[in-house]
């Protein structure tokens, strides 16, 4: 018998703290465990916190979460860089409460990677994380992703979709390649050292 296709729907995330934990968890798969890093053991209930508030770079406004069955199964999360250059660190730094020491110096300590991961190009539309069910990878869902930041991408007038992905992350850059995007940037830019993450970008 044959198994029938699941129906895959995409839809924009809501202000609410429980999908704000789903996010952070997606969040930090995407990052390879950076944000846990940055924050600590509470570090999805500090985005989930932070994810309910406007205007920042973690923000519910920038998600699109994906489902079947009305089960969420991955996301995606976006944003112009004329949106990044209005973004204000004050709801993560109020969510964080007690690890926000913490958070600062995490920022001192990894500061080249964050200036680097900041710097979205003028006219960019940049993908922050996308991050897809362990069993629900290969049917479609991140193809299905990255057409509605395109569609974004185009409706916000930016010139370019670009996005950072680590260099272990082949399965990611696959994605990316059959999606049309190009290495542009590698990090460090060191023949000695070896590269961390690589920029990818599409012109739009």
């Amino acid at each position: 018998m044959e198994r029938k296709e699941k129906t895959i729907l995409l839809r924009p995330a809501k202000p609410e703290f429980d999908e704000g934990l789903q996010f952070a968890h997606y969040l930090d798969q995407a990052a390879e465990g950076f944000f846990r890093i940055m924050l600590g053991r509470e570090s999805e209930s500090i985005i989930a916190t932070a994810y309910i508030d406007r205007g920042h770079s973690l923000s519910y406004e920038h998600v699109i979460f994906a489902e079947v069955d009305t089960k969420i199964v991955g996301m995606s999360s976006s944003f112009s860089e004329k949106q990044q250059r209005m973004f204000s660190e004050a709801p993560l730094q109020s969510a964080a409460k007690r690890n926000a020491i913490r958070l600062k110096l995490m920022r001192i300590l990894f500061a080249p990677i964050w200036r680097i991961l900041e710097t979205i190009p003028e006219g960019d539309f940049y993908v922050q994380g996308l991050a897809i069910e362990p069993e629900f990878r290969g049917a479609g869902i991140g193809s299905l992703l990255m057409k509605d930041i395109e569609n974004q991408a185009k409706a916000s007038g930016s010139n370019r979709l670009s996005l950072d992905v680590s260099a272990k992350n082949d399965g990611a850059r696959r994605l990316y390649k059959r999606f049309g995007m190009v290495a542009s940037s590698t990090w460090p830019n060191s023949r000695f050292l070896p590269t961390v993450f690589i920029r990818m970008s599409k012109d739009l």
